[in-house]
């Protein structure tokens, strides 16, 4: 019985240090493969969406085929910075902002990706929904491990 315990914690303790890092990787890897559909043109399930959403974001700013090429850059970008641990906190931050724009579909659309059963998309949007609870979860052991502090700097009480 105190075999089966001690394995159980030596489990438990891996799992404490390696759990969150794994979430990374494996969240990297997701926005990297959406990420590189996205460079071929009909590969994303998404991309209508992409298009419409980025066009209505930006006002038509941004529209059509660029509006999915930026959108792929960006999923690029956050996956090689989860996966990596490179460049951490910008992709964090960048995958902050990203999240305007993945999650708008629900509030821009909701009427045509909920007619009512969820979509094709709807269901894809949804998805997103743990994806963003996971950046949040690897974002607090980000910023715990690399603490930025205002107002600790010499000469400071």
């Amino acid at each position: 019985m105190n075999a089966l315990l001690h394995k159980g914690n030596r489990i438990a303790d891996w799992l404490g240090r390696r759990s969150i890092d794994i979430l990374r990787v494996s969240l990297g890897l997701i926005f990297l493969g959406f990420g590189v559909l996205k460079f071929f043109p009909g590969a994303s399930p998404a991309e209508a969406l992409v298009m419409r959403t980025i066009d209505t974001l930006t006002l038509g700013v941004i529209e059509g085929r660029n509006a999915v090429l930026l959108t792929a850059l960006l999923e690029c970008f956050i996956g090689l910075t989860l996966v990596t641990g490179k460049l951490l906190r910008t992709g964090l931050l960048v995958l902050g902002f990203s999240l305007v724009g993945i999650m708008a579909p629900l509030v821009l659309f909701f009427g045509d990706l909920f007619p009512g059963t969820p979509t094709l998309e709807a269901q894809y949007v949804l998805k997103d929904i743990v994806l963003a609870a996971a950046g949040l979860v690897v974002a607090a052991k980000a910023l715990t491990a690399m603490p930025v502090r205002i107002g600790d700097g010499p000469g400071r009480a």
